[in-house]
Parts: C-alpha cells; sequence; structure tokens
C-alpha cells in the first residue's frame, strides 16, 4: 500500500486535532502520504465531534459532499472517526452505505489493521473503550509534528456526569496517561522544534497518576516541563473548577512559562443552575479560585464557557450568570444556546422558549465581545511579547499568539518563526491584535 494518499478533516475540540495528528503518526506505516488535496484521496477520514449542535447532521451533510468530490472517480476508504462515530456507531452504517469504517476515539491504535484488512463492502466498525491498548500502542509512535505550538493529551474521559454532557459516552471514564510516557512525549515534540505545548483533556486537571507510592498531578507535569529550555511556553485545557487544587495554582507563582490564561469554564452563574447541571460547584467555590489566582499574579485572565437557556433557566438565573461576567470581565469565552444530545439526562428535560434563549444569548455575548474589545484595545501602543508560528499564506505578514492565547498578526521575518519576540501592536479588533516589530527589539 505504498504511497497512498490520505486526508482528515477534523472537526471540534483540539484534542480531535491531536488524535488525527497520530492517526497520521500510524498511518504512515501503512505507506499512507498525508495530503492537502481533499478530491484526490485513497483514504478519506472525517474526525467528528458530538459537542455541537446537530453534530451527526453535519456528518452526514460532509459525506454527501465527499460523494460529489469522487462522482465520477475511484471512490476512497470513507472512514468516521471520533466522538459521533461512537455515539451513532453501526446505525450510521444503516443510514449512509458509503460509509466503510467507524471508528470510536478509544479505537485509534486499530486503524492500520482496519485499513490493512479493508475489503470492499465489508464493513468494519470498532468502538470499544480500550484507552490504555490505545495509547501504549501510540506511545511506540514517535509523535511527528513539528509546528511551534503542538498539542498533547494527557488525560481523556470524564467521570463527572453533567446533565447536558455527552463526554462520558463518547470518551468513557477518566484515564491518566503515565506521566513518564508524557514526558517522553514532550521531549520528541520539543526535539521537532515544537516551542509551545497545550496539555490535553477533558479534565485536563483531574489529572492523576499512581506509580510506586506518589501521584503525579498535572503541577509535576508543568514544573517537569518548566526545566526544558527549548521550551518557551505551557498551556492546559479543558479545566473543572472542582479539579483547581492549590497545588495547580501554585504554579502560576512558581513556573515562569505556565501562561497566565485560565480557561475554566463555570457554564451558568446561577447556583441553582449549577445544581441542575450536575456540576458539582457553585458560584463561590468558581470565585475563590478567581480570586486565589488574581492575589498570586494580577496579570491572569479567565475565559470560560457558558450554557444559555439550559432547562428551568429563569430571567433571575439569567441575571445572575449576566452578573457574574461584569464581575469577571471574561475574555475569549465561548457562550452557546442549550442544545440536547441524546443519551443525556438533560436531552429529556423541557426547553425553555427559544425566543427567549436567542434573545439572552445576544446579551450575553454582546457584553462578553465587549471585554474582548477593551483588553484588545487596551493593549494599543504597547510592546507585547509574542511568539511567531508561521508566515500566513498568500500575504507577506507573520502569524503569533500573545500570552492570553489572541492571535496577532504583523510584520516581521522568516527569522522570527519560533521566537519570542516584541510586538509593538499598533490597531486591534475583536479577535486579533495588529502590529510591527521595531528593529531595535530583541528577540526573547
Amino acid at each position: 500500500m505504498l504511497n497512498k494518499k490520505i486526508f482528515i478533516k477534523t472537526f471540534g475540540c483540539q484534542m480531535n486535532e491531536y488524535d488525527s495528528n497520530r492517526i497520521y503518526d500510524s498511518v504512515s506505516k501503512l505507506g499512507f502520504v498525508k495530503t492537502s488535496n481533499q478530491s484526490n484521496a485513497d483514504c478519506y477520514i472525517l474526525n467528528t465531534c458530538h459537542i455541537r449542535d446537530k453534530a451527526k447532521e453535519k456528518v452526514y451533510h460532509e459525506i454527501g459532499r465527499v460523494k460529489k468530490l469522487y462522482k465520477n472517480k475511484k471512490k476512497p476508504i470513507m472512514v468516521i472517526a471520533g466522538c459521533v462515530a461512537q455515539a451513532e456507531n453501526e446505525e450510521m452504517f444503516k443510514r449512509e452505505p458509503y460509509i466503510d469504517i467507524i471508528l470510536g476515539p478509544q479505537s485509534y491504535h486499530k486503524v492500520n489493521d482496519l485499513l490493512d484488512e479493508y475489503i470492499v463492502n465489508q464493513k468494519q466498525e470498532e468502538t470499544e473503550f480500550d484507552t490504555i491498548s490505545k495509547f501504549g500502542y501510540f506511545d511506540q509512535i514517535k509523535n511527528n509534528n513539528n509546528k511551534i505550538s503542538a498539542f498533547l493529551t494527557i488525560q481523556e474521559g470524564c467521570d463527572k456526569f453533567c446533565h447536558f454532557c455527552v463526554v462520558p459516552y463518547t470518551r468513557g471514564p477518566e484515564y491518566s496517561r503515565p506521566f513518564k510516557k508524557i514526558i517522553g512525549e514532550a521531549e520528541q515534540l520539543i526535539e521537532n522544534g515544537v516551542k509551545e505545548i497545550t496539555l490535553l483533556g477533558q479534565n485536563v486537571n483531574a489529572y492523576s497518576y499512581l506509580e510506586n507510592a506518589k501521584e503525579y498531578r498535572l503541577s509535576h507535569i508543568i514544573n517537569c516541563l518548566n526545566q526544558y529550555s527549548e521550551l518557551v511556553r505551557i498551556r492546559y485545557t479543558t479545566s473543572h473548577p472542582r479539579d483547581m487544587t492549590e497545588d495547580l495554582i501554585e504554579c502560576y507563582s512558581s513556573n515562569q512559562k505556565l501562561m497566565p490564561f485560565v480557561h475554566l469554564p463555570i457554564q451558568s452563574g446561577s447556583n441553582r443552575m449549577l445544581e441542575l447541571m450536575n456540576r458539582k460547584h457553585t458560584v463561590d467555590d468558581y470565585l475563590n479560585i478567581y480570586e486565589r489566582l488574581k492575589k498570586i499574579n494580577q496579570d491572569i485572565e479567565f475565559s470560560s464557557d457558558f450554557i444559555i437557556g439550559y432547562p428551568g433557566e429563569t430571567q433571575k438565573d439569567f441575571e445572575e450568570t449576566f452578573d457574574l461576567i461584569k464581575k469577571i470581565k471574561f475574555i475569549n469565552s465561548f457562550s452557546f444556546i442549550f442544545s440536547p444530545r441524546p443519551g443525556t439526562i438533560a436531552s429529556k428535560l423541557d426547553m425553555i422558549d427559544k425566543n427567549i434563549a436567542k434573545e439572552r444569548l445576544t446579551i450575553i455575548q454582546e457584553k462578553l465581545f465587549n471585554n474582548q474589545i477593551k483588553i484588545n484595545k487596551s493593549m494599543e501602543n504597547q510592546i507585547i511579547d509574542v511568539l511567531v508560528e508561521n508566515k500566513m499564506e498568500k500575504q507577506n505578514k507573520f502569524f503569533g499568539r500573545n500570552k492570553y492565547i489572541t492571535p496577532v498578526i504583523f510584520d516581521g521575518n522568516d527569522n522570527q518563526i519560533g521566537k519570542n519576540i516584541k510586538v509593538k501592536i499598533q490597531t486591534t479588533n475583536q479577535n486579533t491584535l495588529f502590529g510591527s516589530v521595531n528593529k531595535n527589539m530583541r528577540a526573547a
């Protein structure tokens, strides 16, 4: 199967992006070569996400698009991977015969066997929860990611069972990878030239690995990575307020490479709604974390996730969420109207009026977006640190991010890629900073 082309389209979260890159690493052993040409692949993989609204329908729509691309060509091996594959599994074969292989997120270690044994018109499905075997398999395969900023999964699954969330059913129970395996993979990435590592997990700060009577936590990984001189920045996502432990909070005072940006989803500013959601934390718990971190470092900024219009949400609940946003001034947050996920407790509850939910979302987003605009505006005429990631396509500009993960576009040169440089910000909008490099400002 030498030099056969494979294309993966990735939907959703950063973990899916990490998974897609690892699938590429695996299938290269079979002679598959990564292609960016969607219409000229021998194998076409959709790595799906089940979090957003109408996720399943979007997958079928995408399959329809692929069918048109290959209408007068040889059909590629069509693989549906990820969380939609896990949730829908064999039902997808019944609805769409074009699909050849269904692969759940805990079965990626079987992708080579499935492709190697592929026989036309013989459907194959793998959706078992086999997380230990999966990571054991990928630990033997080098991570070839050589981008300046890379993701590294350290934990998967969830035991929280929030009533709106499908993750425990698609990713399985919480599992933490062995500490030494994580550090080994991080070393591979650093050797590849990676300068920023974002540690990933569905509940990344729930990471806990026991070896020789010692418990390794997220803080141990962060502090270990801090010792690698070639590594410039460390981030992690996504966290749960319940697992924001003292040792992790302390990292923000002792670890210079850990960025002062905390993405900590709260979902609602109402304790009543948090209880209905089964979030297992209160608004006061959240504010306590915020205040402790701000005391350690005033530069720390928060972003969050908000579900608007959750079943049972009253005007008072909504106003409490709005008040929390005014108090904390979140940046880069995500907000969505509640949409039910099959199999979850919330999917069986009565929805609130759609028009009311839309109106509330508009108010919340206006406030969140204004927060983003104000903090970005405050950086105008300031000189900030930017980690340069790449030259932008089709224009003579360069792309990087500041410490708060905000995109920065500026005039630069190829020699600055991979370096932490000083950029003077000239103009801004809601999402992006624009600037230039002063020749007198030296790169870090």
